[in-house]
């Protein structure tokens, strides 16, 4: 059996009059993160480290921010589309381990929700996906309350 890690990063801009997703989750706050599609920086980081690890390129190869068909597109479906890419290339998931970095809104109250949505698109129990939050305690952009960023390991196999 072949066992590779993958990592992603990615990070938004809040902006007013915009829904918040995360995780495949709205989050109740008064701003969301800009974005081509929904902006979702939690499933961009957990798509760049699912496609990293598989070394199939990135999130921008495979949904370019110049296609207008991702145009407010809901991030999940770029989720489900890497699970997609990895198993015709022999690959599963088994695990993610992820962290969110905003000052606010407060997102533990949501951390199961995204468990189990990112589960459900990727046919894996809760206990396999790892979704944590933290703060810069005021500083950087996501101190200031501009932008939230996350971060993503996958954890892949291949189907041998």
């Amino acid at each position: 059996m072949s066992v590779r890690t993958g990592i992603g990063l990615d990070a938004h801009r809040l902006e007013a009059g915009v829904p918040l997703w995360l995780g495949g989750v709205r989050i109740d706050y008064e701003a969301g993160l800009a974005g081509h599609s929904d902006g979702d920086a939690l499933i961009h980081a957990i798509v760049d480290a699912m496609l990293g690890a598989a070394a199939l390129g990135d999130i921008g190869l495979h949904f370019p921010s110049s296609d207008e068909r991702f145009r407010g597109a809901a991030s999940v479906t770029f989720l489900e589309h890497a699970s997609r890419l990895l198993a015709e290339q022999g690959w599963r998931v088994t695990n993610l381990d992820a962290t969110i970095i905003a000052e606010r809104p407060r997102l533990a109250p949501y951390s199961r929700s995204m468990r189990e949505t990112i589960a459900g698109c990727l046919g894996l129990t809760p206990e396999q996906v790892s979704v944590k939050s933290t703060t810069t305690d005021g500083m950087g952009f996501a101190g200031r309350g501009e932008g939230i960023a996350a971060l993503a390991v996958a954890t892949i196999e291949d189907n041998a």
